[in-house]
């Protein structure tokens, strides 16, 4: 006899159960008793006996429990779930929703998970209609996939500091243009946001100017509205979703006023401004002290300074590791150019120097 195997676990399979009770028969032979033989093999004297008992007769293996549980569920309850999804289960649609109809019924009261477990063995599947998806409307022949062509905006909160905050980014570029944080979620908000990204990429020149200064001054009439720039071309596309403030009419005559075209998302698929919506999720990722920020004021400084750090120092995914400055400014494809060769040399070089060296390169 070895070492002791440890504690016998409460539930063995029916080979291990062999190989202790042939250790156990093993000792006895060698002049051990049975108590001190499972002593040592960390299994109970009784248990051992009862395994012998029923080896005698016939097998080691455990047997499927009897009876089911004594709260289990009763066949007139399964046949009234049944009953309750054939009724129901167009309306409701949910197996929590019918299990609270049938109490509601007094037909049968049962759990949610019961109702589940029910169908799931009768194989029957709660279905939602299917919903025609809406189509997504077609880019204008007029855009070019370039820097200051393709706009993406949208609001953003900060629950802590109790302040919302609105960003305008190039699509093309992922370039973030501007920020403004407010505690309110408005049209106004849209215009000045806008207007500093406008200011910020030197974009005033391309702009009908009388109109820009009449929208600055609160003049501007519906009547006096072109939208297109003069040579029939909005100056850039601008990009939501269908919040009241993105619909409003002000912000309809706003955009106008700059010849900016507008472009909503469908209702209920955010993946359409997947852009705006991936800058913020990374910038709350990233610089996740901002939600901890409490005070307005601080919280618009990091925002400034996180956004010169996402532009200049942050590498973007999705426009080939580089940043937006450098996509911004046409920088991008030579910056990934020399990566592509810097990569295609280091490989060639690992080549030449193998082939050329004695070492032994294990």
């Amino acid at each position: 006899m070895g070492l002791t195997t440890g504690p016998v676990p409460a539930r063995v399979d029916e080979p291990v159960k062999a190989g202790l009770l042939a250790l156990v028969e093993h000792a006895r032979q060698q002049g051990w008793s049975h108590r001190r033989a499972c002593r040592l093999l960390g299994v109970d004297p009784d248990r051992a006996a009862s395994w012998q008992a029923r080896a005698a007769a016939g097998g080691l293996a455990d047997r499927p429990p009897g009876g089911g549980a004594v709260h289990g569920l009763l066949d007139a309850e399964r046949a009234a779930v049944l009953q309750l999804v054939d009724t129901w289960g167009e309306i409701d649609r949910s197996h929590r929703k019918l299990a609270a109809r049938g109490s509601r019924l007094g037909l049968v009261h049962v759990s949610g998970s019961t109702v589940r477990r029910v169908l799931a063995a009768e194989g029957v599947v709660l279905q939602r209609p299917a919903r025609e998806p809406a189509p997504r409307a077609p880019w204008p022949d007029w855009v070019v996939w370039k820097p200051q062509r393709v706009w993406c905006y949208d609001f953003t909160h900060f629950t802590r500091a109790r302040r919302v905050a609105v960003a305008v980014l190039d699509v093309v570029s992922r370039r973030w243009l501007s920020t403004l944080v407010s505690a309110e979620e408005t049209s106004t908000q849209i215009e000045t946001a806008f207007l500093a990204a406008l200011d910020e990429e030197q974009m005033a020149q391309r702009l009908d100017t009388r109109l820009l200064a009449a929208l600055r001054a609160g003049t501007i009439t519906p009547a006096e509205l072109d939208g297109p720039d003069a040579d029939g071309i909005p100056v850039l596309i601008a990009m939501s979703d269908n919040g009241p403030q993105m619909r409003s009419h002000s912000t309809r005559q706003f955009m106008a006023a700059c010849a900016i075209m507008r472009r909503f998302g469908r209702p209920g698929t955010p993946t359409d401004q997947a852009w705006i919506e991936s800058l913020f999720g990374h910038v709350k990722a990233d610089w996740p002290h901002l939600e901890k920020i409490r005070d307005p004021g601080e919280l618009a400084l990091d925002l400034d300074r996180v956004r010169t750090e996402y532009n200049t120092v942050r590498l973007h995914a999705g426009i080939g590791y580089v940043t937006p400055d450098d996509e911004h400014h046409g920088r991008g494809d030579a910056i990934r150019k020399a990566r592509r060769d810097g990569l295609a040399n280091a490989r060639l070089a690992r080549i030449a120097y193998r082939r050329t060296s004695t070492r032994n390169p294990q």
